[in-house]
């Protein structure tokens, strides 16, 4: 396995003139909902006509920074939702990062239209999602790290909420439930996980955009992957690290013909990574599967009896 090196990233955007530390969103005593582009016609809710409360941050002066990547193409339908979901959260200590590989819908046009309160965004050619994303993070400052997909959005709240069990419990990956939004038939299914044991490290369980991690633990993305590039940094960045499940859901994942997670078409490139991940030179071959499952199952039977999901 090979990974790349984002100091060498980092290197790269400073020989083009890129400033860092990146400059913080700005912030607004009453908010950013009056102050960002009108939201669509037809729009509602959050977060097109509401907002997190900017005085729940009035507790303390210190917020920690965050880091917020979305790895963006061709998702110029979605990538609004995307952008004004991480901005109106209000959090007073932010940074957020678009790195869009040169699409050719009206992807360019949206993220313009909220230029100003991006620190940095790219539009332009790149090696895949997993470079996009680690392009992203070589740029990071934060103190905590999120990424969310521009077919991705966060709920309301949510980085207060992740961001106070983070300094409440000194954890160093906080993740949360999910929400599909299966577009088509306008329906939301809520993905509870169980909390994150290392032994069941090995089963993919984690609701991507509903993961948060310190930024002293960041490990970089295998860009070989296609489609198993976040369940494969669970494998490296979680394991024996103190974390805290919240449970309710922190994030909604669109369910569209485009999906990676959920296109047929894409099967091979999930077989791919499968083989990749677990070769000789990455993690190695899995000898006891079926034990793993077994144990996993009765695990899931338990925790249902006892109502804990």
């Amino acid at each position: 396995m090979k990974l790349p090196d984002l100091k060498q990233y980092r290197s790269n955007f400073t020989t083009k003139g890129v400033a860092m530390p990146l400059p913080q969103v700005p912030t607004a005593k009453q908010g950013l909902l009056t102050l960002l582009p009108a939201a669509p016609a037809g729009k509602s809710g959050w977060p097109w006509t509401e907002e997190t409360d900017p005085a729940i941050y009035n507790s303390r002066t210190d917020w920690p920074k965050v880091t917020i990547v979305t790895p963006s193409y061709q998702q110029g339908q979605f990538i609004e939702e995307t952008i004004r979901a991480v901005l109106l959260q209000n959090y007073p200590n932010l940074e957020y990062i678009i790195m869009d590989g040169g699409s050719k819908d009206d992807t360019r046009q949206v993220i313009e239209k909220y230029a100003p309160w991006i620190s940095y965004w790219q539009s332009e050619k790149d090696g895949g999602q997993g470079h996009a994303i680690n392009m992203g993070f070589s740029l990071a400052s934060g103190n905590h790290y999120g990424w969310i997909n521009s077919d991705d959005h966060y709920l309301k709240n949510v980085f207060h909420t992740v961001i106070s069990i983070f300094l409440k419990t000194g954890a160093k990956f906080v993740y949360g439930y999910g929400v599909n939004h299966y577009t088509d038939e306008n329906r939301f299914d809520t993905v509870k996980v169980l909390p994150f044991l290392d032994y069941f490290i090995k089963i993919p369980a984690l609701v991507q955009p509903a993961t948060f991690w310190a930024a002293d633990i960041h490990k970089p993305i295998w860009e070989e992957l296609h489609c198993s590039m976040d369940f494969e940094l669970w494998l490296r960045l979680v394991k024996g690290n103190k974390r805290k499940l919240i449970r309710q859901p922190l994030a909604i994942a669109k369910v569209h013909d485009d999906a990676k997670t959920f296109d047929p078409k894409l099967k091979v490139k999930w077989e791919e990574d499968h083989l990749k991940i677990w070769s000789a030179d990455a993690h190695g071959e899995v000898f006891e599967w079926k034990r793993i499952n077994f144990i996993n199952r009765i695990r899931i039977k338990l925790y249902r009896l006892f109502k804990l999901i």
